[in-house]
C-alpha cells in the first residue's frame, strides 16, 4: 500500500490556486480507483501540515519508505516535476512542517513545478494566483504523466 498526503489550503478561495497543486492532485488520483493507495490532504492550512500528516502516519502505521507528500514548487517550471525521496524542504514551509512533525525527511516527495513570480509580484501573492489557461493544460497534462509514472513504479 502506498499513502499520498497532498499539501494546500482549505476553502474555495484556495481550491485552484497554485499553492493547492498537492490538493488538486490528490482529487484527480482518487478519480482513478487505484485499490493500492490511501489519499489524505492536510486539514488546516499549509505552513500547519505536519500534524495532520503526522496523525495520517500513525493512524495507518505507515512505514515512511511508502509516504508520498505531494506539494508545489517554486523552483520548477510550470510542466516540470520531480519524484525524489530525503530531500530538504529548500524554504517550503509546508514541507518543513511535515518534517518537524514526522521527525525526518526521509519520505518520498513529488514536487510539481509552478513556475517563479515575476520580480514585481510577491511570491505570497504568487502561490495563491490561479493557474493561467496555457499553465492548467500543462497542469493537467503533468498531473497524467506523474499518475502513469506512478502506476508503473507502484
Amino acid at each position: 500500500m502506498k499513502y499520498f498526503f497532498g499539501l494546500g489550503n482549505p476553502g474555495k478561495q484556495y481550491e485552484k490556486t497554485r499553492h493547492n497543486i498537492g490538493h488538486q492532485f490528490i482529487d484527480f488520483l482518487k478519480t482513478k480507483n487505484l485499490s493500492n493507495l490511501k489519499f489524505k490532504i492536510n486539514s488546516g492550512f499549509m505552513n500547519e501540515a505536519g500534524l495532520s500528516a503526522q496523525q495520517f502516519v500513525h493512524f495507518y502505521k505507515i512505514n515512511l519508505n511508502n509516504f508520498y507528500l505531494v506539494h508545489d514548487d517554486l523552483d520548477l517550471p510550470v510542466g516540470e516535476y520531480r519524484l525524489q525521496f530525503d530531500r530538504r524542504p529548500a524554504g517550503h514551509h509546508g514541507v518543513e512542517s511535515v518534517i518537524g512533525h514526522l521527525g525526518t525527511q526521509a519520505f518520498n516527495r513529488i514536487r510539481i513545478g509552478i513556475g517563479k513570480p515575476p520580480e514585481f509580484i510577491a511570491v505570497e501573492d504568487f502561490v495563491l494566483q490561479q493557474f493561467t489557461k496555457d499553465e492548467k493544460v500543462l497542469i493537467d497534462q503533468t498531473i497524467d504523466k506523474i499518475t502513469e509514472e506512478l502506476k508503473t513504479n507502484l
